[in-house]
């Protein structure tokens, strides 16, 4: 009787652990489904959101957003959470993210910290991918520290990239800005108000970033806003040496009573120079970035030559 006892313990005990994982796999297993169910049908449904007390003020945003991206409607349940723990853990940096945003053209209905949400939410996502490759192809526990660390420079890049779309986009709109403060010039010279040749200006470059940028100014102007603090702002959001000088001299000009026809033509001659001075840095740098690289073809070359007779004089030395 005793010996039946001690043999019913494991057996119960193995019953047991198996019901337990049975329960475990079906939980699992349910809410997978209802994820899968969620996610589809948040994909689907691009309906407006509902009011609510707390999001009153923001939900045409998020009603927008939803419409224009596939992404925000399919994860919107997990991004608003992660969007909330970013504005804590990551208030000091979001400004910046913000403003490189806003630089770099991209919809203002996405914010700082929905932004980050969506990079790290990203980098969650390819993590299995990274661990079953990195697993495979080396040991365990190698593979698992490789996978998380290319899931973190996932996210880093995915953050950076905005930086590097922010710069890039500056940089057209230096390329540009010359032409239409010419076009400025000549359409106040001939008589237009500067609300008026600033509209015929923006829908002259509508398909460039000068263009976006100055029509967000007149934007601006038109809800209310002083021409100095429209400008002002596309200064803080570009945050450029060489808009900041431009906008700065438009905005001493004005202030002194320069006219406006003259102060542009005078701004779009000073970045003329800018960029033929920055051509000319450029060129005269080039020079000394070639010569490493010189230096190795030429390495290269002298071993390529000597190499064979070095070669030949050792073996023969050495069979001798």
């Amino acid at each position: 009787m005793p010996d039946a006892t001690f043999q019913l313990v494991p057996l119960l005990a193995q019953v047991g652990g198996v019901a337990i994982v049975q329960a475990v796999s079906s939980v699992l297993l349910g809410l997978g489904v209802f994820v899968l169910v969620r996610t589809v049908t948040n994909s689907l449904d691009s309906d407006d959101v509902e009011q609510e007390v707390n999001w009153r003020f923001d939900t045409t945003r998020i009603n927008e957003l939803r419409k224009a991206s596939t992404f925000y409607r399919v994860f919107f349940p997990v991004l608003l959470p992660m969007a909330r723990v970013n504005v804590r853990v990551f208030r000091r940096t979001l400004p910046e993210l913000a403003r490189q945003m806003q630089a770099a053209g991209m919809p203002r209905c996405w914010t700082a910290p929905e932004y980050l949400a969506r990079c790290q939410l990203i980098g969650l996502l390819l993590l299995p991918v990274y661990l079953y490759l990195a697993v495979d192809t080396m040991e365990s526990s190698t593979g698992a520290f490789v996978g998380v660390v290319a899931s973190l420079l996932t996210v880093v890049v995915l953050r950076r990239r905005v930086g590097f779309q922010a710069q890039y986009r500056v940089f057209k709109i230096k390329q540009r800005m010359p032409f239409l403060l010419d076009l400025l010039t000549l359409l106040m010279e001939a008589g237009s108000t500067f609300l008026n040749a600033l509209e015929d200006a923006v829908r002259e470059f509508d398909d460039h970033p000068v263009g976006e940028e100055f029509g967000r100014v007149l934007a601006e102007m038109r809800m209310g806003k002083s021409r100095t603090a429209a400008l002002e702002a596309m200064r803080d959001r570009l945050s450029d040496n060489e808009i900041t000088s431009i906008v700065g001299g438009i905005i001493q000009g004005e202030t002194l009573g320069t006219p406006l026809a003259k102060l542009f033509r005078t701004q779009a001659d000073v970045l003329r120079i800018k960029r033929t001075q920055r051509a000319e840095t450029i060129a005269g740098e080039a020079g000394v970035k070639m010569l490493a690289p010189a230096v190795l073809v030429m390495a290269a070359t002298v071993i390529i030559i000597l190499g064979p007779f070095l070669l030949g004089f050792i073996y023969a030395d050495y069979i001798l």
